[in-house]
This record gives C-alpha cells, structure tokens and sequence, in this order.
C-alpha cells in the first residue's frame, strides 16, 4: 500500500517518462509535489525502491527505472522503461513483455555540447517501441553526440527518438537549429522575444537567443541507451 505523495510521485515519474523518455530531476518532483525540500524527494524515492515499485540505477545521473505500478495506476500496454545506465541482472518476479517495434530513420548527429552542423541526411532506419513513435507526426532518430544534457539522462553516444514539430512549451527537450545552420539538443524555454536553450550540465552555459534565430525542429520524445 502506498500513500498519497508517494502515488503522486510515482504517478509524476511515469508521466514524465512517457512525455519526454526522461525522468524528472528532483527539483521537478519537489515542485510538482509541493515539498518544501528534496529531502522529501529522497525519502519518498526511497520508500517506493523498499517496496518494489522503482529502481536506481547505479552512478548515473537522474536513473530511474520503473518495475511495476499498483492495480490503480496500471495500464495494459505498461512495459518497465530503462531510461539511464547499465542495466543490471533483472530482478526475480520482473516479465519482459514483447512489444511492437516500428523503424523510424537516423538522420545523422545532433549536438549535445558545441553545436554541430544542421541535421544530415537519413544514415540508416531503427527499430524503436511504438510506444515512443505513437501519436500524431513524424518521428526520426539522432545520434547524441556530447555530454551537456547528462543531468537530463542522456548521455554521448545514445540515439534520441525525436517528434518532428515546430513549436514547443517551456522545458520541453528539443531539436534546435540556430541560425539555420547549428543543430543542437537543449531544454527549450521562451521569454518575451527571446530563447533560451539551456543545458542539463553546469560546464555549459545557456544561450539566450533572439526567438528569430532559433527554430524548432522536433520534440524528444524517447531514448535508447547504446551500452
């Protein structure tokens, strides 16, 4: 049985996995939950790890993998979602599910650090849950290249399944092209006239932009860690 904070945080975790492939960091679950602290946070994390509900993942950043949700919660096309680290020996009473698979296309490197070149043309497909790809638009894959975004759970060298859009809300992970010749991947937030493209890493700064300069390209939507 849980309580009530920690069924509305487990509730938060698995909405942010869904939305974005990523789990909230602890500053997110502490303002979504009303807590006056992240103590509250580690407390609660722990309590739903004793009872079976979560896993940390060892020396990673934001590593939360979710093994079950209680009878409420539970929908049935729920699959446990890796999001971050190496995945250890599956824990006994945990079921792999076969889900479906659809190949979506890897259109080259984006940056996650210094800006890279614009978005490349298709290098190969890949084969991702259709759970990542469901809904309206287009979806492609990108290489991950660089560490500015590893507090959000991404990593160098992971492939990002992005939703092809033009426009975005505040924090939502992105696809920017900046000056219709850099590609990077950023969490994305505007301001009157201007955006800001921040990273999920302090060795870097954010860039705050002119909203003309910078268009959206697509929304993250899913990951897939290369181990």
């Amino acid at each position: 049985m849980l309580t009530r904070k920690q069924m509305e945080l487990l509730n938060f975790i698995r909405e942010r996995m869904d939305q974005d492939g990523v789990p909230p960091s602890f500053d997110e679950m502490k303002e979504a939950l009303n807590l006056r602290s992240k103590s509250g946070i580690h407390r609660l994390i722990t309590a739903l790890e004793e009872r079976g509900f979560i896993r940390r993942l060892a020396h990673r950043a934001r590593a939360i993998e979710i093994l079950k949700l209680p009878e409420a919660m539970e929908k049935a096309t729920f699959t446990p979602r890796v999001v971050e680290g190496s995945r250890p020996a599956r824990p006994a009473g945990a079921v792999p599910v076969t889900i479906d698979a659809l190949e979506v296309p890897v259109m080259g490197k984006i940056a996650a650090g210094i800006p890279i070149e614009a978005i490349q043309n298709i290098t190969h497909q890949i084969a991702v849950p259709g759970s990542m790809v469901s809904g309206r638009g287009q979806h492609y894959a990108l290489t991950v290249e660089g560490d500015s975004m590893i507090q959000a759970g991404i990593n160098d060298g992971d492939t990002v399944i992005i939703r092809e859009q033009s426009t975005a809300d505040n924090g939502d992970i992105v696809v920017a092209l900046v000056e219709d010749h850099e590609a990077t991947l950023k969490r994305f937030r505007r301001k009157g006239g201007m955006i800001s493209l921040e990273a999920a890493n302090p060795a870097y700064e954010t860039r705050i932009l002119p909203e003309g300069r910078v268009k959206v390209q697509g929304k993250l939507v899913g990951l897939i860690r290369n181990y």
